[in-house]
């Protein structure tokens, strides 16, 4: 029984939730973009959604690409480099350590702010609660595979959870056979990752994919606005509005309502 549900949870569930992953998100970016957002609640109480927002975001970015470059990096490439399993261990211990407390303290700010908060809660919907309540979950399981990981510090159980990754990009079908004998608060760690994969698509987190990094080398823009009234731009200078150089434009011989006043 125990080998159906390793094979189950760490042989298809990934391939599951990648799926539901792309294809969800794919959908959900062509049949609604404008819920494509992060549904930002900072009018409504701004300071503490800014440190925590910070912390939160800080330390959960270094742990995902930790988790991204140290899982799917071949072992092959690491030996090369002359980075031993032990090495890598430690610093995944000590970065992904201070890391994952700098967005737990994030984190509980935000879970405060969002259901104490009488505004806050009032315009929160399920999925917003649920997914920062499964992040919060993420996290202090992560904290606690340190304690875990401290008994294992020549990294061999690290190596396990490599293959096993990189095992499910390659299609390998005997990927599960890596973590089945792994410790349970690992397993509850990748399976609870998992799911948040498989719900990513239904939240709020698909603004992550879409970073505005255009913004860092678009050209700038201007943006100028005028007063209407009753059809006529209300302004100063010979070029105050289009309306009132179209209307001056009459008393000028040769000028018709329609020639720019700058002719």
């Amino acid at each position: 029984m125990a080998n159906y549900l390793n094979a189950f949870f760490f042989g298809i569930y990934p391939y599951i939730c990648l799926a539901v992953l792309a294809l969800g998100s794919i959908v959900r970016y062509d049949r609604e973009p404008y819920s494509w957002r992060s549904g930002s609640s900072q009018l409504l109480r701004r300071r503490q959604l800014v440190l925590g927002s910070v912390l939160f975001h800080v330390g959960v970015l270094i742990v995902f690409f930790g988790h991204l470059v140290g899982l799917l990096t071949p072992i092959a490439i690491f030996d090369i480099l002359g980075i031993s399993h032990g090495f890598k261990q430690v610093m995944a211990i000590l970065v992904g350590g201070v890391a994952g407390v700098l967005a737990l303290i994030g984190a509980t700010l935000l879970v405060h702010r969002r259901l104490y908060d009488p505004r806050i809660r009032a315009t929160s919907s399920f999925s917003d609660i649920a997914i920062l309540l499964l992040l919060y979950a993420q996290l202090l399981l992560g904290l606690l595979t340190i304690v875990a990981s401290l008994g294992h510090l020549d990294g061999e159980e690290m190596v396990k959870f490599m293959s096993w990754a990189q095992g499910i990009f390659i299609f390998d079908l005997g990927a599960w056979t890596y973590v089945a004998d792994a410790n349970p608060i690992f397993k509850l760690h990748i399976f609870l990752g998992l799911t948040i994969f498989l719900v990513f698509p239904f939240t709020r987190l698909v603004h992550m994919l879409s970073a505005p990094l255009r913004y860092l080398w678009r050209p700038g823009y201007q943006v100028v606005r005028s007063r209407q009234f009753f059809g006529r731009t209300i302004g100063t200078g010979p070029q105050a509005g289009s309306a009132s150089g179209a209307a001056n434009a009459d008393l000028i011989p040769g000028k018709t309502a329609s020639s720019s006043p700058a002719e």
